[in-house]
C-alpha cells in the first residue's frame, strides 16, 4: 500500500492499480480555511481546540468524544468509531492487541493539534486503545464538531488517517485458524 490508496491486488483488466476506495483522501478533503464561512464565531487557538487525545488500555466510549467537542457555536457532529472487525484479507479474525510506543500519547495529541490548526473552526476529540481488545470492541474512537457540515467532514477524516499513519502503534492479530501477524501503523 502506498500513501496514495492504490494496492497492488486492486488491479484492473488491463493490470493497472486501482485507487482502494478503503484508504486515503475522501474527495471532500481540502483545506480547512478554504472551507470558513464569513461571520462565523472565532473557536480559539489549536490547543484549547483539542479537547481530548488519549491512549488508553481502558475501553473507549464515543458518548465521551461527542461530549468532550459539544458547543453552541457548532452546528455539525461528525464521528468515528474503529471497531475490531471478524475478518482481514479474507481471513477470519479471532481477536487483536495493539502495542503502544511510550510516545504515542505525545504523538496523538500533535495529531490532534495538527487537525485543529488545519481546520481553524473544528474540535477535536481522539482517542486510541491499547492492549487486548476482542470483535466489536472499539480500537480507535474519535469526534470533531464545526458549525459546518464540511469542515467537519474533512476534519475527521483527516484526523482518522493521519493518527492511523503516524502515531506509534502496533496491531497483532490472532486468526481463527491460530495464525498470527502484526500489522504496523506506521
Amino acid at each position: 500500500m502506498t500513501g496514495t490508496g492504490i494496492t497492488a491486488a486492486a488491479a484492473d483488466s488491463t493490470g493497472r492499480a486501482q485507487p482502494d476506495p478503503t484508504r486515503g483522501a475522501t474527495p471532500f478533503s481540502t483545506d480547512g480555511e478554504d472551507l470558513r464561512i464569513a461571520g462565523d464565531p472565532t473557536m480559539g487557538d489549536a490547543a484549547e481546540r483539542v479537547r481530548c487525545a488519549d491512549i488508553s488500555e481502558e475501553p473507549l466510549a464515543l458518548e465521551r468524544m461527542i461530549t468532550a467537542v459539544t458547543d453552541p457555536r457548532c452546528g455539525a457532529v461528525v464521528t468515528f468509531d474503529g471497531v475490531v472487525r471478524d475478518h482481514d484479507g479474507g481471513r477470519g479474525v479471532d481477536r487483536l492487541e495493539y502495542s503502544a510506543h511510550p510516545t504515542a500519547g505525545e504523538v496523538i495529541t500533535e495529531v490532534a493539534r495538527e487537525i485543529a490548526e488545519r481546520y481553524p473552526d473544528t474540535l477535536v476529540a481522539v482517542a486510541h486503545r491499547h492492549g487486548p481488545l476482542v470483535i466489536g470492541d472499539s480500537a480507535l474512537v474519535c469526534a470533531v464538531t464545526a458549525p459546518h457540515r464540511k469542515q467537519a467532514f474533512a476534519a475527521c477524516d483527516d484526523l482518522v488517517d493521519t493518527v492511523k499513519q503516524r502515531v506509534p502503534i502496533w496491531k497483532h492479530q490472532v486468526f481463527d485458524d491460530g495464525a498470527t501477524e502484526w500489522v504496523g501503523a506506521l
